[in-house]
């Protein structure tokens, strides 16, 4: 697995970032028994630059915690039946992995949530990335159905991990 940490905002938290990263997402395909090697890409920003992302790419004028933006088209979560039929439409040639796509995590909201909900920064940060690697595996939460399957998912994956609240 190969992931690109950007914090355009150095925020600073208190564990290792790129080290939770790989633990998370690599935990996560596991989980999900992805079938490839995966590229995702993990911007850090602060509240009005995910709000701007928000309104730009979405349309929505408002912060938000996370983002995801989905590289691989899906029938139906975890389906890869796309990517094996134009395997290079979706997989990086070079490394021969699976580009999954891109998440935007808001430094401000991991700690204010952390707060919120009373757990630690690391059990936040982790619950998004987790959220969002969800996302980038085309699940989805817009009903109830898909919300009871994605959220046991992500308590499933934390739990593996020994990341719970």
């Amino acid at each position: 697995m190969t992931f690109y940490v950007e914090n355009e905002v150095n925020a600073t938290f208190p564990f290792d970032v790129e080290e939770t990263v790989n633990l998370v997402l690599s935990s996560g395909l596991s989980f999900e028994k992805v079938p490839y090697d995966a590229t995702v890409n993990i911007l850090i920003t602060d509240k009005e630059g995910i709000r701007e992302y928000n309104r730009t790419y979405r349309d929505i004028d408002k912060e938000t915690d996370v983002l995801s933006f989905p590289a691989v088209d899906y029938d139906s979560p975890c389906d890869f039946s796309y990517v094996k039929k134009d395997p290079n439409a979706y997989m990086d040639m070079d490394t021969n992995e699976l580009i999954l796509g891109d998440m935007i995590l808001c430094a401000e909201r991991v700690k204010e949530q952390a707060l919120e909900y009373g757990h630690s920064e690391l059990r936040e940060f982790s619950f998004l990335l987790t959220h969002s690697l969800l996302h980038l595996l085309g699940y989805d939460h817009m009903e109830k159905e898909e919300e009871r399957i994605m959220f046991a998912h992500q308590e499933d994956i934390l739990k593996e991990l020994n990341i719970t609240r």
